[in-house]
């Protein structure tokens, strides 16, 4: 290959595909979206990757699936993935992303498993397995510690090296180790002051020398700040396209000796692997049965969903249940999916008030009670209420709506709307059986918990969920869902929330690893709901804890009438955790989904995780075993222990480093830490929180950082802003949305995204624009332009 192709080879084509070398028979390949479900662009891709896509079944997404606690489960679904991406000729499906839930309020939590690093890596693992079976390369994302959307392609992620490790690695540690996923997609975010996709020490010295990943790394959309560097750092492809601008970079770094040519070399042997790899994934689209995929998509709801509260045995509804009032919006419009660039077309839809319609309950009407995004009716809740008073049972349909939880926007707080409050408190005033079904892919507070008789959470269950949902609340099914998230009383409550998107230029982990359960159980905090929660309408028996050197037994039985699926849970408590010592009281350890008949007996076997009695030596750099008399607990959540055994770990002596400056630290008392303390964690100074004002803003600003500046640069935010409130008035909260992903772009990303619409000099008269110079940069974007237009340059075709 000449340089100019190496170099070529290292971008995309156009928004979806890497680029051809038809000289010498290298193929374009097709990356596309899917985490849940095959989001391909239909027609010709367009330079932003707008148009419509084709359908496909839409799966319930990750923080669903979770619920499952089944890897099996999870697998088959990643194969049925895989299958419908090879059928479109898909060689890359962009899943699945396993970033750890740090906050509820992350508006892209729903894509992703679990606050824990072992049920997300071991899910993730299982995804990959059933996708790449089909010849389609996984992509786990988003490498790594996106724990926010706001701000996201600058903010930087500051955390100590022992969370970093035992959290925010940890899970993709295991997807890589135990899923072999062929492609790895890097983060827009900076880890510790470094871009990820330049981040040497987390591309190249842990993902390949230490867990000895084989595959290749590509960006997240517009993620590429150096070429060279990402390059230099272990990443091989850009994407999407830039119209040849970085192209050029990598030629004139070769050139000058800045980049080794053998290098890039590497980068695009790890191209031509994947090539190679996903050659023979094409299959006939008939060979793909829809029809059994939309089976499975409901089954993998009826397993995910969560049955929190059933008090008096008030579910399952049967025949005898008496008129049954269906209330709420979500019932007829379900809400089954998040937004962005998941958003999956999918290839039918259930709702639940049909399928209640059909089964056996005596449904005597359904009211929506409360229009979406909040808007006030006082006729709608009237008509509600009148409906409920006629019934003997209402199944009263709760959520947050499409505008809450979006890719590229977090959410400011944990309520529901105020109109489904209000709702909420005159159905339950008519002391009625009242059963909250419950729509969305993240906690919220839910204070009437204690006055509702039963709460069903449906998550986001994808395009069965309508089926699985009346299945489940008409015993059909029995509920086998256990939290994969702890469910707090409070937003104020996460220990993340002193800090959480907060700040501009930062996002500081000031928690360590104080993260959901471990920290709600390292101070005895209340919960709502704790980690691994969930509830059957049949019971078990946990006994004969038996913790050997490697893995533990623990026999299960159904002692109940109705068959049903235990997830029994295996935690681990360090000997001097609970206070004085830098460690959570407990951690996930292990876990087994079991299937049982009534009366049905089985003893399981579940193998301790790789680093089950570790702790990640941040001077040391290394792992080390912990030695001591540990106890193994089973139970069916963080708070629920049925069995205790103890078990002698032999390890090292180990106590917190530097442990007289860390006070609070060791007693979890996160709220009490100041700069001083977490700068001893970090072993560094804080950098500045907030963007530095009083200079121009250049190519690596962000969009955002132009609002207050007066002139054109206040004009160009108010716009882009107000288009989103536009659309958001309009109904349209999809759209609305991607507006924030402009105000957190790059300034140079104006350029590289555009399609060669923008060039560099056009970039630079924007700058000047937006930098209070106006009529130097309006002559400096009309010279541009007309030296393109002289010089007969065109954006590349698609």
């Amino acid at each position: 290959m000449t340089l100019a192709e190496k170099a070529s080879l290292a971008s995309g084509a156009n928004f979806w595909n890497t680029t051809a070398v038809d000289r010498l028979g290298v193929p374009s390949a097709m990356l596309t979206d899917g985490p849940h479900g095959l989001r391909k662009q239909g027609g010709a891709a367009d330079h932003l990757g707008l148009n419509a896509s084709i359908p496909a079944t839409c799966f319930p997404p990750a923080a669903t699936l979770a619920n499952s606690w089944d890897p099996g489960l999870v697998e088959r679904v990643g194969t049925a993935l895989g299958a419908e991406a090879a059928a479109e000729d898909v060689s890359v499906l962009l899943g699945p992303g396993l970033n750890i839930k740090r906050n509820p309020l992350a508006g892209r939590n729903f894509e992703y498993f679990s606050e824990d690093p072992l049920l997300a890596g071991t899910l993730a693992a299982a995804m990959v397995r059933g996708i790449q079976s089909r010849g389609v390369a996984a992509c786990v994302k988003h490498f790594a510690v996106n724990s926010q959307e706001t701000h996201r392609m600058s903010i930087d992620e500051v955390v100590d090296e022992r969370a970093l490790h035992e959290l925010y690695l940890e899970g993709f540690r295991i997807a890589v180790t135990e899923g072999r996923p062929w492609t790895v997609m890097s983060s827009y975010n900076k880890v510790n002051g470094t871009y990820a996709n330049e981040h040497r020490e987390l591309l190249t010295g842990v993902l390949r020398d230490t867990w000895g990943f084989d595959g290749l790394v590509v960006t997240d959309w517009g993620g590429n700040n150096d070429r060279v560097a990402g390059l230099l750092a272990g990443n091989a492809l850009e994407m999407p396209s830039t119209d040849g601008v970085t192209d050029r970079e990598i030629v004139r770094a070769v050139e000058s000796g800045r980049l080794d040519e053998a290098v890039l070399d590497a980068r695009v042997d790890e191209l031509l692997t994947l090539l190679d790899r996903t050659a023979g994934a094409r299959v006939d689209d008939e060979a793909v049965d829809r029809a059994a995929h939309h089976e499975l998509a409901v089954e993998a709801a009826r397993r995910s969903l969560v049955l929190l509260r059933n008090e008096g045995d008030a579910l399952p509804l049967g025949p005898g249940a008496g008129r049954v009032a269906v209330v709420g919006d979500f019932a007829a419009r379900p809400r089954y999916q998040g937004a962005g660039s998941s958003l999956v077309n999918p290839t039918r839809v259930d709702d639940a008030l049909e399928a209640l319609r059909a089964s056996d309950l005596d449904v005597v009407g359904f009211e929506p009670g409360f229009a979406r995004r909040d808007k006030p009716s006082r006729r709608r809740r009237d008509r509600a209420v009148r409906l409920a008073a006629r019934a003997d049972v209402v199944l009263l349909f709760l959520g947050l709506d499409e505008s809450a939880e979006a890719e590229g926007v977090d959410r400011t707080h944990l309520r529901l709307a105020a109109n489904q409050l209000a709702l909420t408190r005159e159905i339950v005033a008519l002391g009625k059986r009242v059963v909250v079904v419950l729509s969305g892919g993240a906690p919220v507070e839910l204070p009437f918990a204690d006055d509702v008789d039963a709460i069903l959470h449906a998550y986001l269950p994808g395009q069965g969920g309508g089926r699985a949902v009346a299945d489940l609340l008409t015993g059909v099914a029995n509920p086998a869902g256990r939290l994969a998230e702890t469910y707090p009383l409070r937003g104020e409550d996460i220990p993340s929330s002193a800090t959480f998107g907060l700040t501009e230029a930062t996002s500081e982990h000031r928690e360590s690893i104080y993260l959901g359960y471990r920290w709600f159980d390292k101070v005895g905090a209340p919960v709502r709901y704790p980690f691994g929660h969930g509830l059957s309408y049949t019971t078990f028996d946990h006994s004969d804890l038996v913790a050997g050197p490697t893995s533990a037994r623990v026999t299960v039985t159904n002692t109940g009438d109705r068959a049903g699926t235990e997830t029994v849970q295996l935690y681990a408590e360090a000997p001097g955790a609970a206070a004085g010592e830098l460690r959570a009281p407990r951690e996930l350890v292990g876990y087994a989904t079991v299937p049982l008949e009534p009366g049905q007996s089985e003893t399981v076997e579940i193998v301790y995780a790789q680093h089950a009695f570790d702790v990640y030596d941040a001077e040391a750099h290394r792992w080390r075993t912990v030695g001591g008399t540990y106890t193994v607990l089973a139970g069916a959540s963080s708070r629920d222990v049925r069995l205790r055994a103890p078990l002698a770990v032999v390890g090292e002596d180990w106590t917190t480093p530097d442990a007289d400056h860390l006070p609070h630290y060791l007693t979890g008392q996160i709220a009490r830490v100041d700069d001083a303390e977490f700068e001893a964690l970090l072993g560094r100074p804080l950098p500045p929180s907030r963007w530095e004002t009083g200079r121009p803003l250049n190519r690596d600003d962000i969009i955002a950082q132009a609002r207050g500046r007066g002139g054109f640069a206040s004009l160009l935010h108010a716009a882009i802003d107000g288009t989103g409130a536009l659309l958001m008035a309009l109904g349209r909260p999809h759209a609305a949305n991607n507006t924030r992903f402009v105000l957190d772009l790059p300034f140079r990303s104006v350029a590289r995204m555009s399609g060669g619409r923008v060039d560099d000099d056009m970039l630079d008269g924007l700058l000047l624009m937006v930098n209070r110079r106006f009529l130097a940069g309006v002559r400096r974007v009309v010279s541009a332009w007309r030296a393109r237009r002289r010089s007969g340059r065109a954006p590349r075709e698609n």
